[in-house]
């Protein structure tokens, strides 16, 4: 009965981050920008705390890599680009930025899924992408050049230490 209990509770917070992307998400439908944001970052500390106590309760699984990964692209991959699209002013190279940085993060997560490394990220993780994006929304200011360049950095083969 414990190990079965024990086995939900990460999962519970990854469904805590998935919730705050989606959250997220309707808030920047709603213009609540700001809010979308600050949801973002609730994202991350979520996404942080899944992990470690998968890993403090050795109840690791593949299911809760996947479950992480999708709500990763949603929290750390579609919510800021969404956000960043709200305010960025239109142009071929804002909505390249737009399209290009959920694409990245979710190949990004895709090649972590199915070769992960041990002690480092190959690529920047996409919560590392994606909170830049949120910092910066929260504060209206909004670059394609930084957005494209976070997206490139997720699929390049830079290695980033583990946290």
């Amino acid at each position: 009965m414990f190990s079965q209990v024990a086995k939900a509770i990460p999962n519970l917070f990854t469904m805590g981050n998935l919730l705050c992307g989606v959250l997220s998400i309707t808030c920047i439908m709603s213009g609540f920008l700001e809010v979308a944001c600050i949801l973002i970052f609730f994202s991350a500390i979520f996404d942080l705390l899944d992990g470690r106590i998968a890993r403090g309760l050795k109840v690791n699984s593949e299911l809760g890599v996947q479950l992480d990964s999708l709500a990763d692209i949603v929290s750390f991959g579609v919510a800021p680009a969404l956000v960043f699209h709200a305010i960025a002013e239109p142009s071929i190279l804002t909505s390249l930025a737009f399209i290009l940085f959920p694409i990245m993060g979710a190949l990004r997560l895709a090649r972590f899924n199915v070769k992960p490394t041990i002690g480092y990220f190959k690529g920047l993780p996409i919560p590392a992408a994606g909170l830049p994006l949120a910092a910066m929304g929260f504060f209206s200011y909004s670059n394609a050049w930084i957005t494209l360049v976070l997206a490139v950095l997720m699929v390049t083969p830079i290695r980033v230490k583990k946290l």
